[in-house]
């Protein structure tokens, strides 16, 4: 059986891909999950920046500019949550992603995650985001 995740209120659901990532907020709880969207971030000056560390030989240039894009998204969250912007937070980041923004999330910011879906869901609506995130909550 699988466990029961308890989504506080008020925590950040962070839904990304390699090109976006859409932030939103919870309220409610359980069967009655509201997201409401706050932001949208997307990747910003990719050639000046580069993914962090080395690159591998048969990394293709737009995964190196999802790599990036992952390491700008975990610097944002860890400005987020040295500002109190959150305190609990829900990933859910196709897996590719998923793999990148943790190598780059530092542990204050991984440490908040209450619940991570291993999924491409930037294209849905915020009424199929809180299905997901309630049926893999429990």
């Amino acid at each position: 059986m699988s466990e029961v995740v308890s989504i506080p209120e008020n925590t950040l659901i962070v839904v990304a891909d390699g090109h976006e990532a859409i932030l939103l907020r919870s309220h409610g709880l359980k069967s009655d999950l509201k997201l409401v969207e706050e932001q949208r971030l997307s990747p910003k000056n990719l050639a000046d920046e580069g993914a962090s560390g080395s690159r591998p030989e048969d990394q293709t240039p737009g995964q190196e500019d999802e790599a990036t894009f992952a390491k700008q998204l975990a610097h944002a969250l860890y400005s987020m949550k040295q500002s109190h912007k959150f305190e609990h937070m829900v990933l859910t980041a196709d897996p590719q992603t998923l793999g990148q923004l943790r190598g780059a999330m530092h542990k204050t910011v991984a440490d908040s995650i209450v619940l991570s879906l291993n999924k491409e869901l930037t294209n849905h609506s915020t009424n199929d985001l809180s299905e997901a995130i309630r049926k893999a909550a429990g």
